[in-house]
């Protein structure tokens, strides 16, 4: 098996604790890797290393412009590599590779983007109402990043963290899921061969109550951007505002994806499908929650089954599988439990329900695309996140109910809604209490788009121009230009 090294200060390391964990390709059941297994003095070194990188060497006096060309040249690294990137986290996710080397040859564009905004970070000169006084303002890097990324989409969240946080000059220490580390360890040796100096990104792995822990809690961190979920996220909220570190965190969601009568049910039906089957379900925008209008609910559940009951399950290496493994052992666990917790709810189970198994199916964490009818929204498979390839389709009458129902949950990171009529489509996408609402699409994402969530769904946005805000703060400057003193010092001038 391949061992892995942290990667701190520009170089792979050994861990403090010499301590290695292994890492399990979710197809075959077996380990393939060892992952090292950082302490809190691992976490100690890797924020140093950034905190000495940001007040000493090149990156602290580095132009703008000559930080925006390294992350450009990273772009271009991921790019020449997206092929066996894309290969290691099928191998360490279980995703398919269909859907990763998508993700990978588009990874580039966030490196080209933020590379690009780097040198638009731009103060002000107010005219101030004050005379004798000149004032502006300006825009300085927020300090040290901890970026916690989730097994899902890795290399993605890498990108969406991490990107606009070296755009704004910060410096940054990585610690991705215990599960799915491999990538990020590899794609650090990239961002060392970009030109990125020593220190400015560091990668230290291990598990969260430890490494992940050390990290949120080190006085050394002055931002945290977390991606995982809404349990885990409000814990890093508290313990962030213990030392009033600034925290951005894009959780789960239970989104709604609403069916109206007027939609193009075949357009409607593929995105259904896509909202909730791809990625074996495990996305924080499914669209988990299925919303038919009642006129056309026997229908287009018909056409759901059509199209789910064709998927082929199986190798994720393999171009033609549309459903691939769950990726953790709890994951797959919590999956059928709540398949189990629907069927007692009263739901009805009109496809899958059960672990998959046949040809091409090893490993043990599969689950069939499953489909539960006569769900009510008060229902724990309707409120609760399953994260896996679970859909609960429900009822609904017209504009009004869809919005009641779309609004009454504890999240609000996604929202779909499939319709002809472009007044509604106006409506919805204003009454829906969502970070994103996806207007006859499902489950897109880009660089340029601000991403994240409302309620439980997180704090802050990631991708587009926002991005780049969470990492900077603003700092006022005054000068006087009188020659004269005030005229009464104790007063506020």
């Amino acid at each position: 098996m391949k061992k892995y090294k942290l990667f701190i200060n520009g170089a792979d390391v050994d861990p403090v604790g010499g301590e290695w964990f292994e890492t399990v390709n979710p197809y075959t059941g077996e380990p393939w890797a060892l992952i090292p297994r950082a302490t809190e003095a691992d976490v100690d070194r890797a924020v140093e290393a950034a905190r000495t990188a940001m007040t000493e060497g090149p990156w602290a006096t580095m132009t703008p412009s000559a930080r925006g060309k390294i992350l450009r040249r990273i772009g271009d690294l991921v790019a020449a590599n997206a092929e066996r990137l894309a290969e290691i986290e099928v191998r360490d996710n279980g995703k398919l590779i269909a859907e990763m080397l998508g993700q990978l040859r588009y990874i580039p564009e966030w490196w080209y983007y933020y590379g690009g905004l780097a040198d638009k970070i731009e103060g002000q000169v107010p005219e101030i109402d004050k005379p004798d006084m000149f004032t502006f303002i300006r825009h300085e890097p927020v300090g040290v990043v901890a970026a916690l990324t989730a097994w899902n989409s890795p290399l993605l969240f890498v990108a969406w963290k991490t990107a606009p946080a070296l755009a704004a000059g910060c410096a940054v220490v990585v610690k991705p899921s215990e599960f799915t580390s491999a990538s990020a360890l590899e794609f650090a040796r990239l961002t060392k061969e970009a030109g990125l100096p020593d220190g400015v990104f560091n990668v230290v792995t291990g598990f969260g109550p430890e490494t992940g822990q050390a990290l949120v809690n080190h006085p050394g961190i002055a931002k945290i951007s977390f991606t995982g979920s809404d349990t885990t996220g409000a814990r890093i909220y508290e313990q962030a505002a213990k030392s009033l570190k600034r925290v951005s965190l894009e959780l789960g969601g239970k989104s709604p994806n609403i069916v109206f009568a007027d939609a193009d049910l075949d357009l409607a039906a593929s995105g259904a499908i896509s909202g909730i089957f791809a990625a074996t379900g495990q996305t924080c925008i499914a669209g988990s929650r299925l919303l038919v209008q009642k006129s056309i609910k026997d229908e287009f559940v018909g056409r759901l089954l059509d199209i789910a009951r064709s998927a082929k399950i199986g190798d994720p290496m393999e171009w033609d599988t549309n459903i691939g493994p769950v990726t953790t052992p709890p994951q797959y666990r919590k999956v059928l439990d709540y398949i189990e917790i629907a069927k007692k709810e009263g739901a009805t189970c009109v496809l899958g329900g059960k672990p998959a198994s046949g040809p091409g199916i090893t490993g043990g964490q599969f689950v069939e695309p499953t489909i539960f009818t006569d769900v009510k929204n008060s229902m724990r498979i309707a409120q609760e996140e399953v994260f896996g390839p679970v859909l609960s389709v429900i009822e609904f009458e017209d504009e009004d109910d869809a919005v009641r129902i779309g609004n009454d949950i504890a999240f609000g990171l996604a929202a779909g809604v499939w319709t002809r009529d472009i007044g509604r489509a106006l409506r919805m996408s204003k009454a829906l209490k969502a970070g994103t609402v996806n207007v006859n699409t499902y489950r897109a994402v880009s660089y340029m788009m601000p991403f994240g969530g409302v309620k439980r769904s997180g704090v802050g946005r990631e991708n587009g121009m926002e991005a780049i805000r969470q990492f900077l703060e603003t700092k006022s400057v005054w000068i006087s230009t009188s020659t004269a003193g005030p005229s009464n010092p104790f007063i506020l001038r």
